[in-house]
């Protein structure tokens, strides 16, 4: 079976999303990530998995751009740190519980270093994640995809361990492109393919039958939360209309991890919006913080 870890990987830094969520304080919001990360991993089921986190910090500056990604050299050093632990773990398999969309680039191209041509990833996403430094949005977990391929800020890119091909990759629960980038163009451009909530909500047969297509006997599953349908729940930022329902994933993940060698899941994008509200709450009661 080989080893698997649970990677705490709670970066916030690639996402510029407090604009979107006005009824937060910007800091707040803009941090948010980083704790959905650890609310993550107090829900998750109790493991003896070795669990490792990778150290991220809480400093908001000026939130720089330097060379089209917002705060780039940040992330720089968290990227290191990232793939330093997983060096020293050495794990066969990884389970990330994030964070912003950007978690899953150091464990997937670590994995693909790991089992070269034989990962296909399954990106569920209501977005495809394919920016390039220089779109309008500088968020790097708008990148996430996109560094997954090799391609993007070269520094980062010099840093990770391999690329995934873009004919191995799926984007599912896609809805929603950047009109900015014109990601949608871009997608094609790349040969990248997706299915839309509707082309999956009845059964999985069309994620089943394009891994089966791809030939290789592993995958990884990136969930990023905006995935789901709002109208349900909504758990990330993203708030885009007629997503997947909660069972419906559900169902997805452990239909290929039934058939497929499942190395590498990420959870991603949780926007724990009532957790935060609650903590500024108390923040500001008597007696809490004597």
């Amino acid at each position: 079976m080989g080893k698997t870890i649970r990677l705490i990987y709670p970066q916030w830094q690639g996402g510029v999303v407090a604009h979107w969520m006005p009824d937060i304080p910007a800091e707040d919001a803009s941090r948010g990530y980083y704790w959905g990360a650890k609310l993550l991993d107090m829900l998750s089921p109790e493991t003896s998995l070795e669990t490792v986190e990778v150290p991220v910090s809480l400093k908001i500056g000026e939130r720089t751009v330097v060379d089209g990604v917002c705060d780039r050299d940040i992330i720089l050093e968290q990227t290191q740190a990232a793939l330093s632990e997983l060096r020293k773990s050495d794990p066969d398999k990884i389970v990330t519980l994030g964070g912003e969309c950007s978690v899953s680039v150091v464990p997937f191209t670590y994995l693909a270093e790991k089992y070269p041509d034989d990962i296909a990833v399954v990106w569920i996403d209501a977005h495809p994640d394919i920016n390039f430094p220089y779109d309008e949005y500088k968020g790097y977990h708008a990148m996430a995809l996109a560094a997954c391929l090799g391609i993007g800020d070269k520094k980062i890119m010099s840093l990770l361990p391999a690329k995934v091909d873009a004919a191995k990759v799926l984007i599912v629960g896609l809805r929603a492109w950047e009109k900015e980038g014109g990601t949608k163009e871009r997608q094609k451009e790349l040969g990248i393919k997706s299915l839309s909530p509707s082309e999956v909500a009845v059964d999985s047969s069309a994620i089943m039958k394009w891994l089966k297509d791809t030939g290789v006997s592993k995958a990884v599953v990136h969930f990023d939360l905006d995935a789901l349908d709002p109208a349900e729940i909504i758990a990330g930022v993203g708030v885009e209309p007629g997503g997947l329902k909660i069972e419906e994933t559900v169902r997805i993940i452990n239909d290929i991890a039934s058939k497929y060698d499942l190395v590498g899941l990420t959870i991603a994008e949780p926007m724990p919006r009532i957790a935060i509200k609650l903590k500024n709450m108390l923040d500001r009661l008597p007696l809490l913080k004597e």
